[in-house]
Formats: structure tokens, C-alpha cells, sequence
């Protein structure tokens, strides 16, 4: 028989137990905290945060998820450029993005709303970086989203045009 007090005793140490691991499940869903300056933030429908309720991230976090080059002829370009960033799917996929659109806000607040799936279809990239220089707000930085324009012949219409937003700030998932 288990006398009351070591029976407090293994309860507590039990619970202490249960909330330890919860803590730690918990630290697993969410992002690491940037450590450079913002240059941007997603929040709306996504499982994965950093501060509160929204996902924050500096160039090296968007850098550590894989970044991809590509060859891209634009309206806003001379001749063909190369832009590099990183995969919007996999962006989409690092802050557990559970909605159908993304409402993409500029620096200027100029708004867009782009339908996820884009990102499974195209290799959709958030351009850091142009011909190897990192995007600066004069160069349409620091955040450009940049479709394949030159390799499928069904993103070259012009209503695609608006939803490469560049000077990127904020990512919203409805």
C-alpha cells in the first residue's frame, strides 16, 4: 500500500514529467527567433510561430531553408536575370501553412492574393538575391516573389505579373 504523502509525492513528479515533455512538443512547432532584423512576417492560418501568434524571419532563417536559382526574363528587368531565394512551397511547409491563399503585402502596402497551389505547380521562389547581390528596397527588395516565367509557357500571361510582388514585408494565409 502506497502511504498518502509518497503517493503526493509520485503525482506531482508524474505531472512535472507530463508538462516537461509538453513543453518540449511545443518548442518542436515553433520557429527559431530570428536574430538579425525582420524582413518578414507570416501569420493567418499556419501552425508554426516564432513570436505570438505570427512567423518572423531574417535573411539567414529564409537562407537556411534551401535556396534555388533560376533564370527569369521580367517586365521590370533587362533581358534575362538570375534571382535565387528560396521555394515558396517550402517556405509554405516551414510555418505549417493550412490555407488555400497567401495575401502578399508590400513595402508599400500594395496587396495580392496568390493561391497556394502556385507554389505545388511552379517552383515559385521568394527572391533574396539578384545576379548574386542580395535584393536591396531599390532593387525591388528585400523580398521578391519570382514565378518561372521563361519555362511554362502558362505563367507567362500578364495576370501572373501581379502576383510577383516585390519589396515583400508580410505573408498572410487565409
Amino acid at each position: 500500500m502506497i502511504r498518502p504523502g509518497k503517493l503526493t509525492a509520485a503525482l506531482v513528479w508524474i505531472s512535472i514529467a507530463l508538462i516537461s515533455s509538453l513543453s518540449v512538443a511545443a518548442a518542436d512547432e515553433n520557429l527559431q527567433r530570428p536574430t538579425g532584423p525582420v524582413i518578414l512576417t507570416i501569420s493567418g492560418s499556419i501552425t508554426k510561430t516564432n513570436n505570438g501568434n505570427k512567423a518572423e524571419f531574417d535573411l539567414e532563417m529564409l537562407h537556411a531553408l534551401g535556396t534555388r536559382a533560376m533564370s527569369v526574363t521580367t517586365s521590370w528587368t533587362d533581358g534575362t536575370q538570375e534571382f535565387s531565394g528560396v521555394l515558396m512551397r517550402d517556405l509554405m511547409a516551414a510555418v505549417g501553412a493550412t490555407g488555400n491563399t497567401v495575401e502578399a503585402t508590400a513595402l508599400n502596402n500594395y496587396t495580392y492574393g496568390i493561391n497556394i497551389e502556385d507554389f505545388s505547380l511552379y517552383p515559385v521562389i521568394l527572391a533574396t538575391k539578384l545576379n548574386g547581390k542580395i535584393l536591396k528596397i531599390r532593387d525591388k527588395g528585400p523580398l521578391w516573389i519570382i514565378y518561372p516565367l521563361d519555362k511554362f509557357t502558362e505563367v507567362q500571361q500578364g495576370s501572373i505579373e501581379w502576383r510577383m510582388v516585390w519589396q515583400l514585408r508580410q505573408l498572410t494565409v487565409q
